[in-house]
């Protein structure tokens, strides 16, 4: 007789593909009273007659979103095995969409990262393998430190975000204007290093935690054809607030003003732009360093010290030593 593959533990936790659900048998035997299918063929429904069932309808690709889901797959696999019961997750092949839940639910119990949770059911089944994005959501998972509600958590947030720019980037479209995030009407974090000022009126356009860190490139391979690397020319920043007349109109790219002089101070490409370092970075809303000022914040010690030119020294009123003041 044909088993079922189960996941290494206590738990009467099992994954496989279509097929399994033709193994009668070995399902009865492990006792499966619950069944999680990943996927969104057709599915014959007397397959499914004897059992708790649950479908979470996505393909396997990387752009399928399968990390909204970990909430809901972990309470449905809790609860079946909460009942004394076996639970079933599978997919087409067990493979993939079906792997990436059953990891998902280990990483919720255990604590576990997702590499580990992956190894683990490797031991299991060995062809086990989460598509690139799938990974990619476990790690965001993993760094999220596993919430219950995925949707408050603004590295969520933000991921979402960063997918509907793909997608409309993908298109050869600007992302619809409801769909644009603007960071600082979410985060107004005060403990920024720095501020950016427009350096002809003196305007704040942003500060240090909304500029977006992008790597130099690395000129060694097909050096031939590339340029040497400058330092960068611009900072890269999230969409901020005064930037919405600009952003929301639809186009491709465009410049953009400061809001009180209206002098020229960046452009952007939700297409994305390279850098003068060479690096590419998708979306590109950028500000030309050449066209602000970055001032620094002092900390509090330093605001309220009494600030001197270079080489001077306070000197006591008259009358009184330095020991008095």
């Amino acid at each position: 007789m044909a088993l079922i593959d189960k996941v290494p533990g206590e738990l009467k936790l099992y994954i496989g593909g279509m097929f399994t659900l033709r193994r009668r048998e070995a399902l009865e035997q492990a006792n499966i009273t619950h069944v999680l299918s990943v996927l969104r063929l057709p599915l014959d429904k007397a397959l499914f007659a004897p059992f708790k069932h649950m479908v979470v309808e996505v393909d396997d690709t990387d752009d399928e979103n399968l990390l909204e889901h970990f909430p809901a797959t972990n309470a449905f696999i809790q609860e079946g095995l909460d009942g004394g019961g076996g639970v079933l997750v599978h997919c087409a092949m067990g493979k993939s969409r079906s792997a990436t839940c059953v990891i998902a639910y280990m990483m919720h119990r255990y604590g576990s990262s997702a590499a580990e949770a992956l190894t683990l059911l490797r031991q299991a089944r060995s062809i086990c393998e989460p598509n690139e994005g799938f990974m990619k959501q476990l790690e965001l998972y993993e760094k999220m430190a596993m919430p219950l509600n995925v949707e408050q958590v603004p590295a969520y947030q933000r991921w979402r975000y960063q997918q509907e720019i793909e997608l409309s980037r993908a298109c050869g479209q600007a992302p619809e204007a409801e769909k644009i995030r603007f960071e600082d009407e979410y985060h107004t974090d005060g403990n920024a290093a720095f501020e950016l000022r427009c350096r002809k009126c003196r305007r704040p356009l942003a500060t240090s935690q909304y500029i977006v860190a992008h790597a130099v490139s690395d000129t060694t391979e097909n050096s031939s054809c590339r340029r040497p690397p400058q330092a960068c020319a611009h900072y890269f920043l999230d969409p901020l607030s005064w930037m919405r007349p600009e952003l929301e109109q639809g186009k491709l790219e465009g410049r953009l003003e400061c809001p009180k002089c209206h002098t020229n101070v960046g452009k952007y490409a939700w297409q994305g732009m390279q850098c003068s370092c060479n690096e590419w970075v998708v979306p590109a809303i950028s500000i030309a360093k050449g066209r602000v000022d970055e001032v620094r914040k002092l900390t509090d010690t330093a605001s309220s010290a009494i600030r001197l030119p270079p080489g001077a020294s306070v000197r006591p009123p008259s009358g009184l030593s330095r020991q008095n003041l």
